[in-house]
């Protein structure tokens, strides 16, 4: 797959990173993160009503939502418990890197200590 075939919101490096820490293939991690895009963001709307939406731009949102989130989908999707922590370990890297991006580090690093992040195209 190629990186100009990639919909999701994460930026090619952050998968990278992630994947290799999770220890998930990049191909896999790819389709994973385009699974979970396609599953969430048919939920975009409850996201917004529900949730803290902490960036928004060019259509991609980021949002903080409790502790937990990313079980609860790696229950609904069937992934195994590697699979569930390399998708959230990759939308939290996702909402690191806007956090250097925004100069706001420090507030989402805080944010990440007590909530996950959900990162939307």
């Amino acid at each position: 797959m190629s990186v100009a075939e990639v919909t999701h919101p994460i930026d090619g490096q952050v998968v990278l990173l992630a994947g290799a820490k999770a220890s998930v293939p990049l191909e896999h991690l790819s389709m994973l993160l385009e699974r979970v895009q396609r599953h969430l963001g048919s939920r975009l709307a409850a996201y917004e009503r529900r949730y803290e939406c902490v960036h928004s731009k060019d259509g991609g949102r980021a949002f903080l939502v409790e502790s937990g989130h990313w079980r609860g989908v790696g229950d609904e999707l069937e992934l195994n418990d590697r699979e569930t922590d390399a998708i959230e370990r990759t939308h939290a890297e996702q909402l690191r890197r806007l956090g250097k991006e925004l100069d706001r580090t420090d507030e989402f690093e805080t944010a990440l200590e007590i909530r996950e992040a959900v990162v939307l195209a």
